[in-house]
């Protein structure tokens, strides 16, 4: 257990930013899910606009530092890959 000053604000401070970060990363889970979905169900209008607002909130996580730059820019490239695979279909 922390017993210094410093090192008992340093804790509250680290479990406010992990608040931030598993907000901030259940929200991108949330949208991906939803781009998902759309894709599964087959709707080409829907997958396209959950896509639309799922990018930005990807690529936010990875300026947060929630994911890696890579991580994100892999996350979107696969959803619009299958987002445009469907619209080939």
């Amino acid at each position: 257990m922390a017993n210094t000053p410093s090192a008992k604000k340093a804790t509250r401070k680290i479990a406010r930013r992990t608040a931030v970060n598993k907000a901030r990363r259940s929200r991108m889970r949330t949208f991906t899910k939803k781009v998902e979905e759309a894709i599964a169900s087959g709707n080409l209008e829907a997958a396209a606009a959950a896509l639309s607002v799922a990018e930005p909130i990807i690529m936010r996580a990875a300026q947060k530092g929630i994911v890696h730059k890579n991580t994100a820019s892999r996350k979107v490239s696969r959803l619009s890959h299958r987002v445009h695979a469907l619209a080939q279909a």
